[in-house]
């Protein structure tokens, strides 16, 4: 939606995934939340003189809307800013970063966010399926050209489903396939893990995030990422996904 607002002229062709990201912490701070829920925060910095350090993605991705939505909408702490220390850290630097101690939190996708749930010094704060129900993570988004070719867009959508179906039908299968792509770090066992993880969800109805994708547009253009919310009728392209349903 923010390659939308700046005028990309693009759309969505289908869905790929929702839910997909844990808010992942220091076990210190996920035992105070725990505890003490959002004043967790408030007694974090009394005692330490700082805010918990966030690191996340830069503002106005995905992670950033939900974390930010998470900070303001579900625990209604103030602005973010307020709040929690945000560095920008991009996923695969995530692990890494918040290993050495230089954050105290992250919001992650898998398979990192599996990667740190296997060290007993981290746990999990919160889900993004919890906080934004059924919120887009990844999307098939196609250019003009592609769109205005009908047996293009409509061959790309047929193939998409086909892997969403193949994925989801033999995930075993398919974490062998992504651990071989994807090589150094990710073990075909940590590809099983991750696929088994509530934040793997997978899919290529569009018609099934246009909900929280509105929600999310509204959020969005309240903070300042965007202009305005983006229409669904100029965001998604749904006739080659409908086509090949029927």
């Amino acid at each position: 939606m923010v390659l939308a607002d700046k005028g990309t002229d693009a759309g969505i062709l289908a869905a790929n995934s929702r839910n997909g990201f844990k808010i992942m912490g220091a076990t210190e701070l996920v035992d105070r939340y725990e505890q003490e829920g959002k004043a967790a925060f408030e007694h974090f910095e009394q005692e330490r003189g700082r805010k918990v350090r966030f690191g996340a993605p830069p503002d106005g991705s995905v992670p950033d809307i939900v974390l930010r939505y998470w900070i303001q909408e579900d625990l209604d702490l103030g602005e973010m800013e307020s709040v929690i220390a945000k560095s920008k850290v991009p996923p695969a630097k995530a692990v890494q970063t918040i290993q050495s101690g230089d954050i105290d939190a992250t919001i992650i996708q898998e398979p990192f966010a599996t990667i740190i749930s296997q060290n007993d010094n981290f746990g999990e704060l919160a889900w993004s399926g919890n906080i934004l129900e059924n919120h887009p993570v990844t999307v098939l988004f196609a250019n003009r050209k592609i769109l205005d070719d009908t047996e293009v867009s409509q061959s790309l959508a047929e193939q998409h489903t086909a892997a969403t179906e193949f994925t989801t039908g033999s995930p075993d299968r398919a974490a062998a396939h992504a651990a071989s792509v994807i090589g150094s770090g990710v073990s075909e066992d940590l590809a099983k893990a991750a696929m088994e993880s509530k934040a793997s969800d997978f899919l290529s109805d569009p018609h099934a995030i246009t909900d929280q994708a509105t929600t999310m547009g509204e959020f969005v253009a309240n903070v300042g990422n965007i202009e305005k919310p983006v229409a669904t009728e100029n965001l998604f392209a749904f006739d080659p996904y409908d086509t090949i349903q029927e």
